[in-house]
């Protein structure tokens, strides 16, 4: 297993450490470089700036992607590790030295985590002996390696003194700290957010609108109705297009054609542009097949949502 120590200040993670995220977004600033460090399920670690050499926490790597501050903010909130979106961009200006004149929406890098854990002042880890101060940026280790392997070892250790007060890491499972092994890292709604304007690349999917901010990920099944936030139970829709599907005023069919309800027109009196795609098949899906929306979330959507 890979595993990245990356660097990051003291008050981007206890932001974090106090609400207790569930996911995080670990972001630069540059918005131009790509991040190739890890793949999904390998261990993400967060070391502080020196003086303060020291690990002090992780996650489980999910995704990487450049996206506006805007949509960084609107899919992690306080998981960015700042208190609003204005702070957050006030820390991007710092790095970029830049201004929201000059660059009202920021791209940001944004390393997605699942599953983060954070450790107590007592528990944190010395970094590793071959640890450089001129780092910038931070550095992968592997546990096929001696160094590597005795860090990984230690994060365990510490996660396993930490559990016994604190459910502060995933749920419990037999061996979950035994060997070595892959984890799979849960979704959360802000990562899904990103996946699913990243699989239907930034259009909506019914329309082809690429004006980013009016786009929004759709569950097809609802995750209050037990679906999962899967990119194959997911949409990107225009903001209106998105309201009309939750109220099942639209719905997809199995074939990934548009079915538009007799209903808005008798409820509202028009409803002439979302006739107009009445019986058209989506015009921008995933490039992954697997990714495509299940016909059997959308199944349930046409029998339980739509008014057709």
């Amino acid at each position: 297993m890979k595993m990245y120590v990356g660097i990051t200040d003291f008050d981007w993670f206890k932001t974090l450490q106090k609400s207790q995220c569930d996911e995080i977004n670990f972001w630069k600033p540059s918005g131009r470089t790509n991040f190739r460090a890890l793949n999904e399920g390998d261990m993400f670690l967060f070391k502080l700036h020196s003086p303060n050499d020291y690990i002090v926490g992780g996650g489980f790597f999910l995704k990487f992607s450049i996206i506006p501050s805007s949509l960084a903010w609107e899919a992690f909130g306080i998981a960015n590790g700042a208190k609003c979106l204005r702070e957050l961009n006030e820390r991007v200006y710092k790095y970029k030295a830049t201004n929201r004149l000059s660059d009202p929406d920021p791209q940001i890098e944004c390393i997605i985590l699942s599953m983060p854990f954070y450790f107590d002042e007592a528990n944190w880890i010395p970094v590793p002996h071959d640890w450089s101060r001129n780092i910038v940026q931070g550095k992968t280790y592997d546990t096929n390696e001696n160094i590597g392997l005795s860090l990984y070892e230690q994060v365990q250790d510490k996660i396993r003194l930490q559990e016994i007060t604190q459910q502060v890491f995933m749920e419990k499972s037999e061996n979950r700290y035994g060997n070595e092994q892959k984890i799979r890292p849960r979704i959360g709604q802000g990562a899904f957010k990103v996946l699913i304007t990243d699989a239907y690349h930034r259009r909506c999917a019914i329309t082809g609108e690429k004006t980013l901010p009016v786009l929004e990920a759709s569950h097809i099944k609802p995750y209050s109705q037990e679906g999962p936030h899967a990119i194959n139970n997911g949409l990107l829709l225009r903001r209106d297009f998105h309201t009309l599907f939750d109220r099942g005023y639209i719905t997809i069919d199995k074939n990934l054609r548009v079915e538009v309800s007799h209903r808005i027109k008798e409820d509202f009196g028009n409803g002439r542009e979302y006739y107009a795609h009445h019986g058209s098949k989506l015009i921008i899906l995933p490039d992954r097949k697997d990714q495509f929306p299940d016909p059997h979330y959308l199944e349930w959507h046409n029998e339980n949502v739509y008014l057709g």
